[in-house]
């Protein structure tokens, strides 16, 4: 029987196998391979080993691009984590005209990534942008934003967040999924909110909040199209994301080598976050199909805090 569903299982998931084989498995193994050769499209691939890895501890702009992304991300997801529990935990409340907000919230994320950028554009215009026309209005006159290079990384970030609807309908489906029954034992005796949100909501949406977590590093490490819309890297490096210097070095400047080789450093930083995000999970991520040795592990715990 065991065999059987295995047989079915693998079925099901044979297209999307397929696709992954031929389509992202050869070219991650091409890359792999090509991080070692010097090959600029037009002439033979010259083998150099691994002289372009440490051809990256030299190199300024990657260590630029690396610390863009790096703060990106450590200012970015921390604050979309809080903002999407915020307005998920708004949209979950009985209030009037509910889906029209959930709409309302949820459809910034679902806008192209290039449209969003064009908008942000214009609202940061440092003239005729909408920002500094309603700063104007309070009498504040307003930085020059993406052309700054103190505001420019900081002026992505708060961009950044107006499309936290997808994390927001992520928290939204994990609130819903709590059980009643708790918070109304709660009550009974004598919880207040804020002690059955810090007690109940947010141990029982840990496994949500951990996947928030990880896609959201995954996704901030990735930053490309917003700086390369927008800011076009600068100024002054200002915004040089990660990708966007690969990027550069593959397709501008036909670095194909070392281009592979940068794509290899950042997937082994997804992959170390990553792993101790899930590693760090069993101290602090509850879920409710663990075993109940588990479950009294974690409850003993809980009492000692």
């Amino acid at each position: 029987m065991q065999r059987k569903e295995a047989a079915w299982g693998y079925l099901f998931i044979s297209p999307w196998l397929t696709g992954f084989v031929f389509l992202m498995g050869g070219p991650i193994i091409v890359s792999l391979a090509l991080s070692l050769f010097n090959w600029d499209l037009l002439s033979p691939a010259r083998f150099v080993g691994f002289a372009n890895f440490s051809r990256l501890l030299h190199d300024r702009l990657f260590w630029q691009s690396l610390k863009v992304t790096g703060l990106y991300t450590a200012s970015s997801v921390p604050l979309s984590l809080v903002l999407g529990l915020s307005i998920a935990v708004l949209m979950n409340q009985k209030i009037p005209l509910l889906s029209f907000f959930r709409t309302l919230f949820y459809l910034p994320s679902v806008v192209s990534g290039v449209a969003v950028s064009l908008l942000w554009v214009w609202i940061y215009h440092p003239e005729f942008g909408l920002l500094n026309t309603f700063l104007k209005t309070l009498g504040i006159s307003g930085p020059a934003w993406l052309q700054d290079p103190l505001w420019a990384l900081p002026s992505l970030v708060v961009m950044g967040l107006w499309q936290v609807g997808g994390t927001m309908i992520i928290y939204l489906a994990g609130l819903q999924g709590i059980p009643t029954q708790l918070y109304e034992a709660a009550w009974m005796d004598g919880a207040n909110r804020p002690q059955t949100f810090f007690r109940i909501t947010i141990p029982m949406i840990t496994p949500v909040l951990l996947y928030n977590v990880i896609v959201g590093i995954i996704n901030s490490l990735q930053l490309f199209t917003q700086p390369y819309i927008m800011t076009a890297g600068g100024p002054n490096y200002a915004t040089l994301a990660y990708v966007m210097y690969l990027y550069r070095n593959a397709f501008q400047w036909f670095k194909m080598g070392y281009a592979s080789a940068l794509a290899w450093v950042l997937f082994l930083l997804l992959l170390i976050c990553t792993v101790l995000l899930l590693r760090s999970a069993t101290s602090w991520v509850y879920y409710e199909s663990e075993t109940p040795s588990r479950k009294k592990d974690a409850t003993k715990h809980a009492l000692r805090k």
